[in-house]
């Protein structure tokens, strides 16, 4: 899914992979550090979005960074689940 996220060290349009219900990875050139809390902006495939609250858990240099979904709302949640049912 395209994203958008923003943190306290950006702002930046991305690409996810490998999402789960739990998290997913950011493929993005944006800087961030692990522990770092961020807004993720899913954009689902009928141009819907999804937002999450999310925290880095790693991050590979000049390839993203890895998130695990902290706050979804439940709504949100049963969409992101039907989606990848």
């Amino acid at each position: 899914m395209e994203a958008v996220w923003e943190g306290a060290t950006g702002k930046a349009h991305a690409r996810t992979t490998d999402i789960s219900e739990g998290g997913c990875f950011v493929d993005t050139h944006g800087q961030t550090a692990v522990g770092e809390m961020l807004t993720l902006q899913l954009t689902t495939p009928d141009g819907e979005s999804i937002t999450v609250q999310a925290e880095v858990i790693y991050h590979l240099p000049r390839f993203g960074f890895g998130v695990r979904f902290k706050e979804i709302s439940d709504s949100d949640r049963a969409r992101l689940k039907a989606l990848l049912g």
